[in-house]
């Protein structure tokens, strides 16, 4: 079994060996149905039920066709995930990272946010993300954006891996967890004030969690913020603040 496990090709990518404009030849593809559509209706769904519920049925039940009439466009439900992946990553707005007045602080925070806000729109995105290549044409548009914006960091090439990791994964893991939080309030009917405040109620209570939470109340009181909304953003925006802090000093100190 591991040796069949080792000889298991790699994942391969709707984007490769011309997959991602192919469809099946011959005759019976199902009139008023393409790709384009077939991608919109997969996003749609899985922004109101989730990737868990996703499925191919659930998807052809919702564009009113067989199961079947979806595979004339995809090969697999893998495929199409990828497709939707690379559809929302197109919703972002970039910044010319050749402009010659650009800032690249500036360029960061508009990436770091716009990245964040996309998290945060489409939870399922979290789950998909380095679970396939990602190298449709709007995420290289975005990685290629990053990686240009950062050279004008000042940083030498040998440390902009690490200089994007520190951004990018920071902006992934908020976006992720501010993502579940809306989802998990959305799911109990509450606003994300009323679970925000029922989840510290429940939790006071646990004795053990007693000394954590007073220090935590004095921390989240000193910090400000009347809502969650504005908590999450102070947050954000200081973390990112930090980073972009460290960026000018580990350039300098290069």
């Amino acid at each position: 079994m591991a040796r069949a496990a080792r000889e298991r090709p790699p994942r391969t990518s709707v984007w490769l060996e011309g997959k991602a404009h192919r469809r099946r030849g011959g005759g019976g593809q199902p009139s008023g149905l393409d790709r384009d559509r077939i991608t919109e209706v997969t996003v749609r769904l899985l922004d109101a039920e989730g990737l868990a519920k996703f499925s191919m049925r659930r998807l052809a039940a919702e564009l009113n066709v067989t199961a079947m009439s979806v595979y004339w466009y995809v090969d697999t439900k893998d495929d199409l995930l990828e497709l939707a992946l690379d559809a929302v990553m197109g919703e972002m707005v970039l910044p010319d990272p050749d402009a010659p007045d650009a800032d690249w602080r500036d360029q960061v925070r508009a990436l770091a946010g716009a990245y964040r806000a996309l998290l945060v729109r489409h939870p399922w995105v979290s789950a998909l993300v380095g679970t396939f290549l990602n190298i449709g044409p709007n995420n290289l548009a975005y990685s290629r954006v990053v990686q240009r914006v950062m050279r004008r960091t000042g940083l030498p090439a040998k440390r902009l891996t690490s200089a994007i990791s520190a951004v990018f994964q920071f902006v992934y893991g908020y976006g992720t967890l501010e993502g579940h939080l809306s989802t998990r309030a959305a799911a109990t009917g509450m606003t994300m004030d009323e679970y925000f405040q029922d989840a510290l109620s429940t939790v006071g209570e646990a004795p053990q969690a007693a000394d954590v939470m007073r220090e935590s109340r004095e921390i989240m009181e000193a910090r400000g913020g009347e809502t969650v909304a504005e908590m999450l953003e102070r947050d954000f925006d200081f973390a990112l603040e930090l980073l972009i802090a460290g960026i000018e000093t580990m350039a300098a100190r290069e």
